[in-house]
């Protein structure tokens, strides 16, 4: 059974390069374009390159997009046992449209047909409770968000919120029986009900997660930083790296940098830096897979302390 299992949309990427969008009525040329594995599957693909082994669960259409996706999947070494193909439903697209300088927009065509419900996540059970870690992307449906959280909670392990929810009905469950919380800065003002701006704010808001159940909780302020907090402690994280190209699967490469340093038993400052690293080695390349290495993830944390 895989180390790590992800729970969340799974979803082809097409990424295009553009010098800049066009306006109404013009066109521009694509000067790039990348067709990816995506959603979860990102923070899965980067467990995996820093050497553990992960789970996808979630839910794809009977379409050929599905079997590309499978077929990625697999080459990542991924376990796609808990992948559910739903007859008659279109698989998950994303249309990542950057433009020079890494400012991008995101198109998203997720049918119903291929979210999560819980009966899936029940079918998981036995890849959920033999992970050493769950990781939850919050925007599926709430009755699957809740049943992954109670499997989870039910197995022992790490249990990982990434996110906002899409289901505030379930939130004081799945916040009691988390581990670890990470958002942006736009999910922590859906997290909280109100916009966290600067470092003291953000501070202030971890801390009031921590007292709704986790023991760590991490968000991302704007282009400034990154905060931690956990019972007794905090630490503020300066975004690490060059120049931005693409800044879509950083909050990935984060989770999946901060989910691999807890495994190995690391203290959250420096799960915090692992995090940080492989985020910064993440978004200077076009696309949100990410391309990461344990020595040189330990590298960057090491230089960045």
């Amino acid at each position: 059974m895989a180390d790590v299992a992800v729970i969340g949309q799974v979803a082809r990427d097409l990424v295009l390069a553009v010098d800049e969008l066009p306006g109404p009525g013009a066109g521009a040329p694509v000067t790039a374009r990348l067709e990816l594995l995506g959603g979860a599957a990102n923070q899965a693909v980067g467990c995996r390159q820093l050497g553990r082994s992960a789970a996808l669960v979630g839910v794809v259409g009977d379409d050929e997009a599905a079997s590309v996706i499978i077929r990625q999947a697999g080459d990542d070494g991924l376990d796609t046992s808990a992948v559910v193909a739903r007859g008659g439903a279109m698989t998950a697209l994303y249309v990542d449209v950057v433009e020079r300088g890494g400012t991008r927009r995101l198109l998203e065509h997720v049918p119903d047909g291929v979210r999560l419900t819980r009966d899936d996540v029940a079918a998981a059970r036995d890849v959920l409770t033999a992970a050493r870690a769950v990781l939850i992307q919050l925007g599926q449906p709430g009755p699957a968000v809740l049943e992954a959280a109670r499997v989870a909670t039910d197995g022992g392990t790490l249990v990982v919120l990434d996110g906002s929810f899409a289901d505030a009905s379930v939130r004081e469950e799945v916040l009691a029986r988390a581990t670890v919380v990470r958002a942006d800065a736009g999910e922590a003002a859906e997290l909280l009900g109100r916009t966290v701006t600067g470092v003291p704010e953000a501070l202030a808001a971890a801390r009031r997660l921590l007292d709704a159940g986790p023991s760590l909780v991490a968000l991302a302020v704007g282009q400034e930083a990154n905060v931690l907090a956990w019972p007794g402690g905090h630490s503020v994280m300066p975004l690490l790296g060059g120049r931005r190209v693409d800044p879509t699967g950083g909050g990935d490469a984060f989770l999946a940098g901060l989910v691999t340093a807890l495994l190995d038993g690391q203290d959250p400052e420096t799960a915090g830096w692992w995090a940080s690293a492989a985020a910064a080695l993440t978004v200077g390349r076009l696309g949100g897979r990410p391309d990461l290495a344990v020595d040189r993830v330990a590298e960057a944390a090491r230089r960045a302390r």
